[in-house]
């Protein structure tokens, strides 16, 4: 199902989450809403859900009006960060929690807990309880619940947030994998930007309440709308008044035309990379990326007169946000 927020507004108290918001996912995507903490971003999913209702502005589900409408008739599975699982049912009994509420046959209740727990890697696990699981396992548990009732759109609210790293990198793949098996539309709250660079097929990068810009991973970060989406998707430094990605930018030990004459002050060896550090003739520092063979190559030495330049599309440096207000998520 597809999905068009139009000039959604929410406020608790004085804080405002979102300030007249539209977005639109198309139907089958897998989108990541990706932000700082405090941002909007996991308001705009619970708005999405029937969870929170906008102040103003309306939410469409595949051409329909859904704003007014209660999130038990939306279709939607909903994971939440903390699975909320049922501590005193079986992982078979939590995967049919929703089936045994809508009343499903008692046969076609368990062939859908059994493919899911298939679908999912638990089937060997069926009698357990969520205490003798893993946290990964508990969060795939939580999604085969959430896709029990066959939602036309799952909404996940940081899914792999209390999960260590290790775990978290196996169950992107594995989200991945399971988005392509199954027919929803699927959308993840993160502030993680290498898991939404990841996974998603579109970004929607939310900070201050606002949306600051919409497209594929890729077009975020080559092509970054505005400064903030630049510095959040990635790392930069400062050139001449400019956000550049340390990586883009050309040393030279020469004076040659656009460039900016630098002092070395610092050289790191970082395994595949080197890690340059240098103060410009103005004071400012700046901090240049180079492979080994280039750093080798040019033999940088700490006091060694540089010149840089950038290669690629630069935006210029952000200036303070009108908006500063406590955090609220």
């Amino acid at each position: 199902m597809s999905i068009d927020a139009v000039g959604v507004s929410k406020t608790f108290g004085e804080f405002h989450a979102l300030r007249d918001v539209s977005v639109s996912i198309e139907r089958g995507r897998l989108t990541a809403l990706l932000g700082p903490s405090g941002g909007g971003k996991s308001t705009l999913l619970r708005i999405v859900a029937g969870l929170e209702t906008p102040d103003s502005g309306r939410v469409y589900i595949d051409g329909q009006d859904m704003t007014d409408v209660p999130a038990r008739r939306r279709g939607i599975g909903f994971v939440f960060q903390h699975y909320a699982a049922f501590p005193h049912m079986t992982v078979w009994d939590n995967v049919g929690f929703g089936l045994k509420v809508a009343r499903a046959d008692k046969t076609t209740a368990a062939r859908r807990i059994g493919e899911l727990l298939d679908l999912v890697h638990l089937s060997g696990l069926s009698h357990r309880y969520p205490s003798e699981l893993s946290g990964g396992q508990r969060q795939r548990m939580a999604l085969a619940r959430a896709l029990a009732v066959e939602p036309r759109l799952l909404l996940l609210d940081e899914p792999f947030g209390a999960l260590d790293v290790k775990v978290r990198e196996e169950l992107r793949a594995w989200l991945r994998r399971l988005h392509e098996q199954v027919n929803a539309t699927t959308v993840f709250v993160t502030h993680d930007q290498e898991e939404a660079m990841e996974l998603a097929d579109q970004v929607v990068l939310i900070n201050d309440g606002r949306v600051e810009q919409v497209g594929p991973p890729e077009e975020l970060y080559d092509r970054p709308a505005t400064p903030f989406v630049m510095s959040f998707l990635g790392a930069t430094t400062h050139l001449g008044g400019e956000l550049v990605r340390p990586h883009d930018i050309d040393v030279h030990d020469e004076p040659i035309a656009g460039a900016h004459e630098a002092m070395i002050e610092r050289v790191v060896a970082l395994g595949f990379h080197s890690r340059v550090e240098a103060v410009l003739a103005d004071g400012s520092n700046v901090t240049v990326q180079l492979t080994r063979a280039q750093a080798q190559h040019l033999e940088l030495r700490v006091g060694d007169i540089v010149f840089l330049r950038a290669i690629s599309a630069t935006v210029p440096s952000p200036s303070p946000s009108p908006f500063a207000e406590p955090a609220r998520d």
